[in-house]
């Protein structure tokens, strides 16, 4: 049977991989993983069928990127998570950085509509779900400070298709299991790598500003 951890054992569990939480934080995604347990056994969400497992293998990313976005100048308005699923790794990436307005874009509806009973839930304070496709997003998100992707698409071709939807020196954010990108990108500087270890496997964040002319 699968199983979701408490707040005291995500608290626990979280402090052996390095991340002490919050009373709060805790909680917060405790609930999270509860939910995601539970909807994970009637509709495939995730891989891991565990909360434990959850949260050592997606939830990290989470952490490890929050601290990465608290460090940007200045700080992005608006942010599009480009095909949210099941709001990893956006969701719990809320519990720990709040800054701007969050929309966790999802066309397929059940994995929306599981988004959005979380955030009933979790009240996370400027956090949005748009139950649409990227192309049909309305004019008034096409203006973001910051994208977010965990393998939406290929990463040449999401800059690419992502360029009208960014403000100007808007960025991208990028999970990738390489160190640097290749050459072959223009329109963008890169303007940081990190990485990061989750479950024994190093991983990377790359972050691209926009530039045009």
């Amino acid at each position: 049977m699968s199983h979701a951890p408490d707040a005291a054992e995500t608290a626990a569990r979280s402090a052996a991989l390095g991340r002490n939480l919050s009373a709060e934080e805790a909680r917060l995604l405790a609930v999270y993983l509860d939910m995601l347990v539970r909807w994970n056994r009637r509709m495939n969400l995730v891989g891991p069928a565990s909360g434990l497992e959850i949260l050592e293998t997606l939830i990290q990313d989470s952490w490890f990127l929050a601290d990465l976005l608290t460090e940007l100048a200045p700080q992005p308005g608006e942010i599009l998570d480009l095909g949210a699923g099941a709001g990893l790794p956006g969701i719990p990436l809320r519990v720990f950085w709040k800054s701007g307005r969050y929309f966790l874009v999802e066309p397929r509806r059940k994995r929306s509509i599981f988004m959005e009973q979380a955030l009933a839930v979790l009240r996370l304070p400027d956090t949005f779900v748009l139950p649409v496709r990227m192309e049909d997003l309305p004019p008034a998100r096409r203006k973001a400070g910051l994208v977010v992707s965990r393998a939406f698409r290929p990463w040449r071709e999401l800059l690419a298709d992502v360029r009208e939807y960014l403000a100007p020196d808007g960025r991208v954010l990028i999970m990738s299991n390489a160190p640097r990108p290749d050459a072959g990108f223009s329109g963008y500087a890169l303007e940081k790598t990190r990485e990061y270890a989750v479950a024994g496997k190093v991983r990377f964040f790359w972050l691209f500003v926009r530039r045009d002319g």
